[in-house]
């Protein structure tokens, strides 16, 4: 099952042009289907039947696995499934009649405008570490872009002039380019950035990643979840706080305050604007509180 698990990956990789992120998310889940038929003495795919399947999901909810990690789970097979069956490795696609359970969108948590104030300011110094670490919470509260976007930004993809960062969404094999604008306050921040402390931190390394570590190399996933976490406790802020938390508040504040859906779901890169809609849910909820809480004939 090992070499049609890398087969698959390798197609992902060349053919669909998915992310290391992705590939690795497959790879970790088909790799719990194997140990799991493995324990139950089946060794090769063919040997795989639409009943050991369903066991295997069975096996995830007795485990109380969530109903995300579940669908997950399924997405995975079923991909897994439609490339073999597709390239003539198993005469049926047996993970065809998995259903995956059904999933309640949760609201999600963002922060008040004066917890991103408090959080933006902790970085307040003049050494090389917190002028990019000031840059790269104002820009991904100022664009709502992902962490992986964040990381992997090149310095060619930002107009300093014109205020704006090219991202580069690729979904099923084809990239698509989306602009995203951002303030003065996000500006400021990386001309600082770039004119005092960029230079500082890579040295004699030619490196064209926006964000460096202080060793000169780009700035990986982890690197930034500790920082995030380090300055939303210097800041005081008790919410468990992450790098999403800043893309959701980014949007939840926009619709707040204004900001049309489409532009939004531009901005945030979403491919059905029903996923944005949920911050605009969440207005309408927060207002019915308001309404309930301040007038005299609820």
């Amino acid at each position: 099952m090992e070499q049609a698990i890398n087969s698959f990956i390798t197609y992902l990789h060349n053919v669909k042009k998915t992310s290391n992120n992705t590939e690795l998310s497959y790879r970790r889940d088909l790799a719990k289907v194997r140990c799991f038929m493995e324990e139950q003495g089946i060794g090769s795919v063919s040997g795989i039947t639409v009943t050991n399947l369903h066991s295997y999901v069975l096996y995830l909810e007795k485990n109380q696995f969530s109903a995300a990690t579940i669908s997950r789970n399924i997405a995975s097979l079923k991909a897994f499934y439609h490339f073999m069956f597709k390239e003539g490795m198993v005469e049926q696609d047996v993970a065809d009649i998995l259903k995956a359970p059904r999933i309640e969108k949760k609201i999600p948590e963002i922060m008040t405008t004066d917890e991103v104030v408090r959080l933006l300011e902790q970085p307040d110094g003049d050494s090389a570490k917190e002028m990019r670490d000031r840059a790269m919470l104002e820009l991904l509260y100022a664009t709502g872009i992902r962490v992986t976007e964040l990381i992997t930004l090149k310095v060619g993809e930002v107009n300093l002039q014109m205020g704006y960062i090219i991202c580069t969404d690729i979904n099923k094999g084809e990239a698509r380019e989306r602009i995203i604008p951002f303030g003065n306050q996000a500006r400021r921040a990386l001309m600082q950035y770039l004119n005092k402390a960029r230079g500082e931190m890579t040295g004699d390394l030619y490196e064209d990643h926006l964000f460096v570590n202080c060793s000169g190399q780009p700035m990986s996933r982890q690197g930034f979840w500790k920082l995030i976490k380090f300055y939303a406790k210097k800041a005081g802020v008790k919410a468990d706080i992450t790098p999403h938390t800043l893309r959701h508040s980014f949007a939840a504040h926009l619709v707040e305050n204004g900001a049309d859906l489409k532009s939004v779901q531009e901005m945030l890169g979403h491919s059905d604007i029903s996923t944005t809609q949920i911050y605009a849910n969440m207005n309408h909820n927060r207002m019915r509180d308001v309404y309930a809480k301040a007038h005299p004939r609820h």
